[in-house]
């Protein structure tokens, strides 16, 4: 055997081995998975989600610099004509903090989603497209009527639910009014340490936020957090501990939902930040977590809706 030959063969399959690693690793780096942030409101805009100068949001920035730690790509939008659009199905998960009925131009007189945008988003979603929701997410698509006095939001509709809310898995009913303060400290209790963010968290955890009251849970949640609320002002709160983070599965999509972020101060504070860091990266497949229902041991009280604040005078 000629040895400068052998030593040529060893060369060239090196070299094509190298090449074949650097196009392996080229094309994983291509491959990040692609996140859109949708932040239209078409019922109340949070200050959070505003866009003022051209400058992105406080939430946008949040959501970005996770996107840089943990390699996704995000695109940010507040036009619900992109659920029409064939890049739509480019996406892993859509993180949605909006408001009202989506379909409708409504407060930031942004485009709005079509009928049929607003279902392939829900057919997305069942056939494995990953769904975050923050904190408003649930003050969206009420189930019909949604009458001003808001006295449908009181009732539990089940499986009359708007198609939206029986996929988020909750519907807000309302925070704190009048005379109580609509920001509380409380204790956020922790049902899974286990999940992707909660990592070395010890339960509970004590925060200030704006707290959403919700109902029409759905049956096979997994609650992540219940908020403790004893020592909470208020009619809204005037209930047994409720699910506020939780996770399940619809259809093949994975869903991931938390009730904190109204408060700016909210978006610098690590424990929401890891948590919702963590929810992404589950949605997208790039992190594991088992979420088996629990939500009868976990918020045994979760069905009871609390007493309506009396009508506001005209």
């Amino acid at each position: 055997m000629n040895p400068l030959a052998t030593r040529r063969d060893f060369l060239r399959s090196t070299a094509a081995a190298g090449a074949g690693l650097l196009l392996s690793r080229s094309a994983h780096a291509a491959k990040n998975k692609s996140v859109l942030l949708f932040t239209k409101s078409s019922g109340f805009e949070h200050a959070v989600i505003k866009v003022t100068d051209g400058k992105p949001s406080i939430v946008e920035n949040a959501v970005r610099d996770m996107a840089a730690k943990y390699k996704f790509d995000l695109t940010a939008s507040k036009d619900g004509r992109i659920f029409d659009s064939r890049e739509f199905h480019d996406y892993a998960a859509v993180v949605f903090f909006t408001t009202g009925v989506l379909t409708e131009e409504g407060t930031d007189k942004n485009p709005p989603m079509s009928s049929n945008g607003k279902q392939a988003f829900l057919d997305a979603v069942h056939n494995g497209l990953g769904f975050v929701g923050i904190h408003a997410a649930t003050d969206t698509f009420h189930t019909p009527p949604d009458p001003e006095d808001l006295s449908n939001r009181y009732i539990a509709h089940g499986e009359k639910s708007d198609p939206y809310i029986r996929m988020i898995g909750g519907e807000f009913i309302i925070h704190g009014q009048s005379k109580d303060p609509r920001l509380q400290t409380t204790n956020v209790i922790i049902d899974d340490p286990k999940f992707p963010g909660l990592e070395g968290v010890h339960s509970p955890v004590s925060l200030m936020d704006e707290w959403y009251s919700m109902k029409d849970f759905a049956p096979d949640l997994h609650v992540i957090c219940t908020l403790d609320t004893s020592t909470m002002n208020g009619n809204a709160y005037k209930r047994p501990p409720y699910p506020v983070v939780w996770a399940r599965m619809h259809g093949r999509g994975k869903v991931f939902y938390t009730a904190i972020g109204d408060r700016s101060e909210i978006w610098q504070n690590p424990f929401h930040l890891n948590l919702l860091a963590g929810g992404i990266r589950w949605a997208i497949g790039d992190a594991k977590a088992s979420v088996p229902p629990n939500l009868k041991t976990a918020a045994t009280g979760y069905a009871e809706i609390p007493p309506p604040y009396p009508p506001r005078a005209k």
